[in-house]
């Protein structure tokens, strides 16, 4: 237990009101922590039906899942939630502060930011609708929907070969990339996979949408889809942490936040948990950072109280 008070009126304010941001404010508030949860309503996967992979909650909307999750934590006489848009954080003594568009702030003494990253989605006709449904970034959270291909996998970054391997599992695929951008062991080590490469770039997606029936190409072809995995890069969904001088890092997918496996960054009193701080995620991994991150927020509260 505490042995001192502090007249900040949070332990800890969360950015991000999510599977990462609520799992982080249990802890805490089941640590009687006095923990203010700021969410503006906007998870990054609400383009998508249902969440899967996730044990116990297999099928279930992501939706159902944070508002069961959100019910739980805000039982704690310690959890304060605001819905509302955090714009600006600072590093005042004592703590931090946070601004709303309103003009109002609210100040804590540990930040958790985990407010995730934003998909910058190709500029390709047809994507945009399809996007969470048809159009998909992750095989292992929606690969098994498809229920087998033809599957297709358009050639971004680096990690386009590996990408495509890995869709290959659940159905016959189809890689869209310029072959100049394929190493010397990359067209085998795709056949191996069954993995046709397809060199002609892409002109639209068709099909009533959210529907895919498959990829028109420039040369006029038409190709038969049942859905598209995109390996879409990532954005901070703001600039809190690079405002506030963590420490970033380059990924496949994007900048992340760079973390310690306590999910503390490089500025003191910062925690980061969820995607804006891994390379790819699911909600799962993002449950267990914040986790993470709420422990190792608690124990540097304890730290300070018996210094």
């Amino acid at each position: 237990m505490r042995t001192s008070e502090n007249p900040m009126p949070h332990d800890a304010v969360v950015i991000g009101g999510s599977y990462a941001g609520l799992s982080a404010a249990l802890q805490l508030v089941r640590a009687r922590r006095r923990v203010l949860v700021i969410d503006d309503a906007r998870p990054r996967n609400r383009f998508a039906a249902r969440a899967h992979g996730v044990l116990s909650n297999d099928g279930r909307p992501g939706t159902e899942i944070a508002a069961a999750a959100r019910a739980q934590v805000a039982a704690y006489p310690t959890a304060a939630f605001r819905m509302a848009e955090a714009v600006d954080v600072e590093r005042i003594d004592g703590g931090f502060s946070v601004a709303f568009a309103d003009g109002t702030r609210t100040m804590g003494r540990r930040l958790i930011l985990a407010h995730g990253v934003e998909d910058v989605l190709p500029d390709l006709p047809g994507v945009k609708e399809r996007w969470g449904r048809t159009a998909l970034h992750c095989p292992w959270c929606h690969g098994y929907e498809i229920g087998g291909g033809p599957i297709g996998v358009l050639g971004r970054g680096d990690h386009a070969v590996q990408y495509a391997m890995i869709v290959a599992e659940w159905g016959q695929t189809v890689l869209f990339i310029d072959p100049a951008r394929l190493g010397e062991d990359d067209a085998r080590l795709l056949a191996r996979r069954g993995v046709t490469i397809e060199p002609t770039p892409l002109e639209r997606l068709e099909g009533e949408a959210p529907t895919l029936t498959g990829a028109r190409l420039t040369d006029g072809r038409f190709v038969p889809l049942k859905a598209v995995f995109v390996g879409a890069h990532v954005r901070q969904a703001n600039g809190f942490a690079e405002r506030l001088g963590c420490e970033m890092t380059d990924s496949p997918m994007g900048r992340i936040v760079k973390v310690d496996a306590q999910q503390q960054t490089s500025q003191p009193g910062v925690f980061a948990a969820g995607d804006l701080a891994r390379p790819a995620g699911n909600i799962t991994l993002a449950t267990t950072d914040g986790m993470v991150a709420a422990h190792a927020a608690f124990r540097s509260l304890i730290e300070e109280e018996t210094a």
